[in-house]
């Protein structure tokens, strides 16, 4: 009985996972505090952290209201890096967003990987969050690299890996992502340091 008073902090772990916050579990800091914690071991500067979180949030508001709700698009920023990942109804659409995206400030790059087809189902959004969820446990269990130097983003089966790395990491990371079940293929979004 005595394992009874870890069930609340499994199910917040489980939860941060889920949501792509393990940084914040692992050096465990408190949510107030995180932001502070992961750009102190982020290579990106604390400038570019924010602008990336910028980017994210400017790019989604202006794309839900401008192309409204017919549309699920996922908005990813690293490095002012971009990516684009959802569905979208036709290819105008698609390109539509590539642009709103493209006249955000102090975005670099855009890496359009948005689908042409029908919303995804809750059933696939939710194996893409598993798929995500077991890539970051992996890279967890491995400690080949610090791990908030890679943003993996899932979409479809697909692991999109973003970040600021050297080419050893990124094979790393990638080895590790495309031998996790169910990742159909990995696409590599990253910036070389060498």
């Amino acid at each position: 009985m005595n394992n009874i008073k870890y069930y609340p902090f499994l199910l917040m772990l489980f939860l941060f996972i889920l949501s792509g916050c393990v940084p914040l579990v692992v050096t465990g800091v408190g949510v107030g505090a995180g932001t502070g914690a992961l750009m102190s071991e982020d290579r990106r500067s604390s400038g570019t952290f924010i602008d990336d979180q910028t980017i994210e949030l400017k790019t989604n508001r202006r794309i839900v209201e401008q192309l409204g709700h017919d549309v699920r698009i996922n908005v990813t920023s690293f490095n002012r890096n971009v990516l684009l990942t959802g569905e979208a109804p036709n290819e105008s659409i698609k390109s539509e967003a590539e642009k709103i995206t493209k006249g955000v400030d102090n975005v670099q790059n855009v890496y359009n990987e948005i689908s042409i087809s029908e919303k995804s189902a809750l059933s696939a959004r939710t194996n893409d969050t598993l798929i995500t969820s077991k890539v970051i446990g992996r890279f967890l269990n491995e400690r080949k690299f610090q791990i908030n130097y890679v943003k993996v983003v899932t979409e479809n089966s697909v692991v999109y890996l973003l970040g600021l790395v050297t080419r050893e990491e990124a094979e790393n990371a990638a080895q590790i992502a495309s031998t996790t079940a169910g990742a159909r293929k990995v696409v590599k979004v990253f910036e070389y340091l060498n």
